[in-house]
C-alpha cells in the first residue's frame, strides 16, 4: 500500500514537472521560434494522447486537451489513467500569452505547479523522434527541475505542430525508474 501511495504521489509530481517544464517549453520556443500572441496556438477541442511508461513495466495512457479559452487564460485538462495505480485528472490554467501555470488542480485538490525559476534549460538542439504517431522533426530540450525535493533531469522533444503542449516525447526520472511519456495520436481543431 505504501508503494502505491509513493507511486500515485509521484503521478503527480510527474503531472506537475510536465507542465512546469511545458510552460518553460513554451517560453523558450517562444523566445527561438516565434514572436505571436497565444504561440501554442491553443484551440478549444485540441487533444494530444500519450502512452505512458513507469520503470518499463507501469503502463498507463494520459489525455490532455484544451476545454476553454479566454484572451487571457486557457483551461487545460490532463487526465492519467495508471491501471492499477489508479487514475488523475488535473486541471491547469495557464496564462494564454506566457504558459505561465497560474493554478492547477489534480483529483480535487489545489497543487503546487512550481514556477518557471524552477527549470532550468541544459541543452536544446535540432533532433527527430519516432513514436507511436509517427516520427518528428522536433527541437529536443534537456532540462533539470529543482524543487524542494530535490533536483531531477528531464528530457523533451517538442514540435508545434502537436496540439495542447507541442510535447511529442518526454522522459524524466522517478524513484522507480524512468517515466516516459509518447504521443500516441492527436487532434487539432
Amino acid at each position: 500500500m505504501k508503494k502505491l501511495l509513493v507511486a500515485i504521489a509521484m503521478f503527480i509530481s510527474v503531472a506537475a514537472n510536465a507542465n512546469t517544464l511545458m510552460e518553460s517549453v513554451a517560453k523558450s520556443v517562444t523566445n527561438s521560434l516565434m514572436q505571436e500572441r497565444n504561440v501554442m496556438g491553443w484551440v478549444v477541442g485540441d487533444t494530444a494522447n500519450y502512452n505512458l511508461t513507469m520503470a518499463s513495466f507501469i503502463k498507463g495512457t494520459m489525455v490532455m486537451s484544451i476545454t476553454a479559452v479566454t484572451d487571457t487564460e486557457v483551461t487545460m485538462q490532463q487526465d492519467m489513467d495508471m491501471g492499477f495505480l489508479g487514475k488523475q485528472a488535473c486541471t491547469s490554467i495557464l496564462n494564454a500569452d506566457t504558459a505561465e501555470i497560474k493554478s492547477m488542480t489534480c483529483n480535487g485538490q489545489a497543487q503546487d505547479p512550481g514556477t518557471a525559476s524552477d527549470v532550468e534549460i541544459l541543452e536544446q538542439k535540432a533532433d527527430t523522434v519516432t513514436v507511436p504517431a509517427g516520427t518528428f522533426e522536433c527541437i529536443y530540450i534537456k532540462a533539470k527541475s529543482t524543487s524542494a525535493q530535490g533536483s531531477t533531469e528531464q528530457e523533451q522533444w517538442v514540435n508545434k505542430i502537436v496540439p495542447v503542449s507541442m510535447m511529442v516525447k518526454a522522459v524524466s526520472q522517478s524513484q522507480m525508474g524512468p517515466v516516459v511519456i509518447e504521443l500516441a495520436s492527436y487532434k487539432k481543431m
